[in-house]
C-alpha cells in the first residue's frame, strides 16, 4: 500500500501565541490543560502543525473564544 504526502496550497496562521501571552498562560500550563504536550503547543504556534478538530476546540473553550478568533484561514 501506497502512502501519497500532498502539499497543500492553503495555509492556516494563528494567534495561539498572542491569546496564551495575554492570559499569561506558559505553553507547559496550557498544554497540561489540553492533555497534549508542550512540544505540540509549540509546534502549532510556529505553524508547523495544525490542530485536530477537537483540539482546536479544545482550545475555543480554553481562551472562550471563537475558532476564527484563534485560526486564520489563507487560501
Amino acid at each position: 500500500m501506497a502512502i501519497y504526502l500532498i502539499k497543500s496550497t492553503w495555509a492556516m496562521e494563528n494567534k495561539l501565541k498572542e491569546l496564551r501571552l495575554q492570559g499569561k498562560v506558559s505553553q507547559s500550563a496550557l498544554a497540561d490543560a489540553l492533555s497534549v504536550s508542550r512540544q505540540t503547543i509549540n509546534s502549532i504556534e510556529n505553524g508547523k502543525f495544525d490542530p485536530s478538530l477537537t483540539l482546536a476546540m479544545k482550545l475555543t473553550r480554553f481562551f472562550k473564544v471563537s475558532l476564527d478568533e484563534i485560526f486564520i484561514y489563507k487560501d
